[in-house]
């Protein structure tokens, strides 16, 4: 991905502005992002191997993806596979993930819990070794 100069983009409509929103975020050349460490970096990796287990068997089942209760504001958050699939790979590659758009008026009937789908994906596994 190409970088856009500086002076080619539109001018910051807050710029001076004390009542900024993004102040919130603190100036971000003052974040210094830690690299994930090894464990980390292992249990992505083993997150994105069962993710792709759990798109293979329940995605021609209907099921979109997961949803993860937020802890910061209560609500669920229905990801699609891809999307999902994305944001782990940024935070494996990055360290953190961007901010993404919510589904938009999901169908919670579609979205399963990463439990279930860990549940489904053993009762498969058993299934199959018991023949």
């Amino acid at each position: 991905m190409q970088a856009v100069a500086h002076d080619v983009l539109p001018p910051d409509p807050f710029a001076d502005d004390p009542d900024d929103p993004a102040r919130a975020f603190g100036d971000p050349e003052d974040r210094l992002d830690e690299p994930i460490s090894d464990s980390e970096r292992t249990e992505l990796l083993a997150d994105l191997s069962d993710l792709a287990v759990y798109q293979a068997l329940l995605e021609p089942r209907g099921v979109r993806g997961i949803v993860v209760d937020c802890g910061e504001c209560d609500e669920p958050h229905y990801h699609d596979w891809h999307l999902l699939r994305a944001s782990l790979e940024q935070l494996l590659a990055d360290g953190r993930m961007r901010p993404h758009e919510p589904a938009y008026d999901p169908n919670p009937g579609d979205y399963v819990s990463w439990d279930y789908c860990r549940g489904f994906a053993d009762g498969v596994t058993a299934n199959e070794s018991a023949y």
